[in-house]
């Protein structure tokens, strides 16, 4: 009976706006794929969905101090399934992401996002009370660049990429002071500089993805393909849109991966500014909410752990859409709760799971 009483704590609204954008999901897919080999994913689409809730609700049974308490144990698992990764790891068009398991394919590096927000919350909870001195700041970034260079190396940029706001949510929760943030970002420009020059960091096709947004036309049949043709496809929906199953650059199979990467743009051609408008807004209250939850956990490691959630689906929100409407380049960030994909509708749903988890324990002592 505690445990079923404790569901009146629920973030019921929030789960509301999350299922709506689902919604969005599903019918986007569906429409995007109508003509197309892809069609019915809306169905494998629904079926991620479903497990995603069900773990939500499972994960909020846990009293995420209990996480804290064994993230060491999740942290060193992680690290094993990326060693894993490269050991018997499936290699897909030059990747090697995932592990073929009965029923599909794991990808570790998405998982490890959820391990990594509740390791940063338990690292800077150990440091409450005290300024951060260069050696607390350089552990912290051990804990995150060590599975985000095992990423990165797959190669995954866009994935490996996602696990840097969650660092940087933690060192900004924790107090990292405006010096040491301004010789830290100092550093990271000039060894990323040093990096791209020396062509070590990244492979050739990736250098030319983050630089090709900045003038698509240069290349416009290769690097630059992607963005012109969203931006055709952002542009041609004009206010209203062109309606559902009607968008010529969707449609007509002009827009690459309009069901993952891309989705944002393909909404936005049949369904035009008021329809990416009311999606932002959607966005807008999740994050709204998620933070007013961070402002009412019953303790530090909650406030951390569900900033740490924003902090990642911020970013992925921010650069996703950026790369649709030709601001950032193109990185393979999913849109949350959008784009199409078994493992980010997971991570998602496990992310909210632990923030329904702190909030229905807020008023515990």
């Amino acid at each position: 009976m505690r445990r079923l009483s404790s569901f009146r704590d629920f973030d019921w609204v929030l789960l509301g706006f999350v299922l709506v954008i689902s919604v969005i999901s599903v019918l986007e897919i569906k429409s995007a794929t109508v003509h197309t080999k892809f069609h019915g994913f809306e169905h494998k689409q629904m079926g991620f969905l479903a497990v995603g809730i069900v773990l939500m609700f499972l994960i909020s049974l846990i009293d995420y101090h209990r996480l804290l308490d064994i993230v060491h144990w999740a942290y060193g698992i992680s690290i094993l399934s990326l060693i894993a990764v490269f050991a018997v790891g499936t290699k897909v068009l030059g990747a090697r992401r995932w592990i073929r398991v009965p029923g599909g394919h794991f990808q570790p590096s998405e998982w490890i996002k959820l391990v990594l927000i509740v390791a940063v919350a338990r690292y800077f909870w150990g440091l409450a009370g005290r300024e951060l001195t260069w050696t607390d700041i350089g552990k912290a970034f051990a804990l995150v660049c060590i599975p985000m260079l095992m990423v990165l190396k797959q190669p995954d940029l866009g994935t490996s990429l996602t696990y840097l706001p969650i660092l940087a949510c933690g060192l900004f929760l924790g107090g990292i002071r405006f010096k040491q943030a301004a010789i830290i970002l100092l550093s990271i420009a000039l060894l990323v500089g040093g990096a791209w020059k020396t062509g070590k960091l990244l492979k050739p096709y990736q250098k030319a993805r983050l630089t090709s947004f900045i003038n698509p036309d240069t290349d416009p049949r290769g690097s630059g393909y992607q963005i012109r043709q969203s931006l055709i496809a952002v542009g041609s929906g004009g206010i209203w849109g062109k309606g559902a199953n009607k968008g010529t650059q969707t449609q007509g199979d002009f827009l690459p991966i309009p069901y993952t990467d891309f989705i944002f743009a393909a909404f936005c051609e049949e369904h035009g500014f008021i329809g990416a408008l009311g999606v932002l807004l959607l966005y807008f209250l999740i994050l709204m909410r998620l933070i007013q939850n961070a402002q009412t956990a019953s303790d530090l490691p909650g406030t951390f752990i569900i900033m740490g959630v924003v902090s990642v689906i911020l970013f992925q929100i921010a650069v996703n859409i950026g790369m649709v409407v030709g601001l950032m380049p193109v990185t393979g960030i999913p849109l949350p709760l959008m784009s199409y994909g078994g493992s980010s509708i997971l991570f998602t749903f496990m992310a909210l799971g632990i923030v329904m988890n702190v909030r229905m324990r807020r008023f515990v002592n």
